[in-house]
C-alpha cells in the first residue's frame, strides 16, 4: 500500500513539475514575444503617397459598439478612404445606425448584406459584400466592436508603403472587466503570444503566419491572389485562416505594435473590445516584395512588430 502512495505521490510531483515547466517556457516566449516584436509608429517613413483605403466593416447585431466604432474611423487623420459598414442581416438596431452615419457622413457607404448562399459563414459573406463595394487600392478589415486612434491608418498605410509590404494585421492588447475574462484572458493571451507571436510569423523557417479580425489591412490585389473570404468561406477562424495563406502562398508577414487603440468605446476612461475585454494597443503583420518586384518565395519568413 505504501509503494502504491509513494508512487501516486512521485507521478503528482512530476505532472506538477511538467505544468511549471511548461508554463515557465510559455511566460518566457510570451516576454520575448512583447520584448522583441518592432513597434508600428518606430519606423523610417519614406511613404509620400496615400492611395485610397477601403475599410470593411461588418457588423452584426452591434447597435452597442457600431456608432463608436464608425466615430473613431470618421475621425481619422487620413484623408483618403472610404468605410463601407455591411449590416448582416442584424435583428436589432444595427442596420438603422449604419444607415444614419451614410446620411450623415459621405465616406461612409451603408451595404445590407443579402442572404448567405450555402456552405458560407456568415461573416466571410459580409466582408465579401464588402469587398465587392470597394474602390480603394487597399482593404482594411475591422470589427464593429473596435474603437481606432486617429493616427491607425496613416501609420498602416506608411508602413506598408515603406517597407514594399503587402499585408498588415493587428493584434489587440485587452484589458478585462469582469471576473470570467479575468480568468481566462491571461491564457488565451499567453497562447496567442506563444503560438502566433511576432517572432514565429517572421521567422522564414516557420510555417506561422495569422492575421487577427480586429485589424488587418492588406493591399487589394494581394487579397484577390489569396482568393478573398470566399477561399475560407467554410472557416469559423477566418482572420488566421487568411493569414495562414499568405504565407503559404509566398507573401511575406509582419507584426508589429502601432502605438495606438483599439476598441469599441470609451468606457470607466478607456478604448473597449466587445466580449468583455478592452483593446489599447495592437501590433500588425506585413508582407512585401523583394527588390525586383516579385513576391517573396514560398516560405519566407513575417516581419512582426510591436504595438505596445
Amino acid at each position: 500500500m505504501e509503494l502504491v502512495i509513494d508512487v501516486f505521490n512521485y507521478s503528482l510531483i512530476a505532472i506538477l513539475i511538467g505544468i511549471c515547466g511548461t508554463w515557465i517556457f510559455l511566460i518566457k516566449s510570451m516576454i520575448n514575444s512583447f520584448r522583441l516584436t518592432p513597434y508600428l509608429d518606430k519606423f523610417e517613413n519614406t511613404s509620400k503617397l496615400s492611395p485610397k483605403v477601403s475599410i470593411i466593416l461588418p457588423a452584426r447585431n452591434e447597435e452597442e459598439f457600431i456608432d463608436k466604432c464608425l466615430d473613431s474611423l470618421i475621425e481619422q487623420n487620413y484623408e483618403n478612404y472610404e468605410i463601407i459598414a455591411i449590416d448582416d442581416s442584424s435583428n436589432d438596431a444595427t442596420r438603422k445606425i449604419i444607415s444614419e452615419y451614410a446620411k450623415k457622413y459621405s465616406k461612409i457607404i451603408s451595404v445590407s448584406a443579402r442572404s448567405k448562399p450555402e456552405g458560407w459563414m456568415g461573416k466571410n459573406w459580409a466582408c465579401v459584400e464588402g469587398y465587392r463595394r470597394s474602390t480603394g487600392e487597399i482593404l482594411l478589415f475591422t470589427d464593429a466592436d473596435t474603437h481606432h486612434s486617429k493616427n491607425v491608418i496613416s501609420l498602416a498605410v506608411s508602413h506598408l508603403i515603406s517597407l514594399e509590404l503587402d499585408a498588415l494585421s493587428a493584434i489587440p492588447k485587452m484589458v478585462t472587466f469582469d471576473f470570467w475574462t479575468r480568468i481566462t484572458l491571461p491564457m488565451i493571451s499567453t497562447f496567442l503570444h506563444t503560438r502566433f507571436s511576432a517572432l514565429n510569423v517572421n521567422n522564414p523557417s516557420k510555417k506561422t503566419g495569422y492575421f487577427f479580425g480586429s485589424f488587418f489591412i492588406l493591399k487589394k490585389k494581394t487579397y484577390k491572389e489569396i482568393g478573398t473570404h470566399e477561399g475560407v468561406k467554410q472557416e469559423i477562424i477566418e482572420d488566421g485562416a487568411l493569414g495562414k495563406k499568405v504565407k503559404e502562398l509566398g507573401y511575406k508577414e509582419v507584426k508589429e505594435g502601432v502605438g495606438a487603440t483599439l476598441g469599441p468605446g470609451p468606457a470607466a476612461g478607456e478604448d473597449g473590445v466587445k466580449d468583455n475585454a478592452y483593446v489599447k494597443q495592437f501590433k500588425y503583420q506585413l508582407v512585401p516584395k523583394d527588390k525586383k518586384g516579385n513576391y517573396v518565395q514560398k516560405g519566407s519568413g513575417l516581419e512582426v512588430k510591436n504595438l505596445f
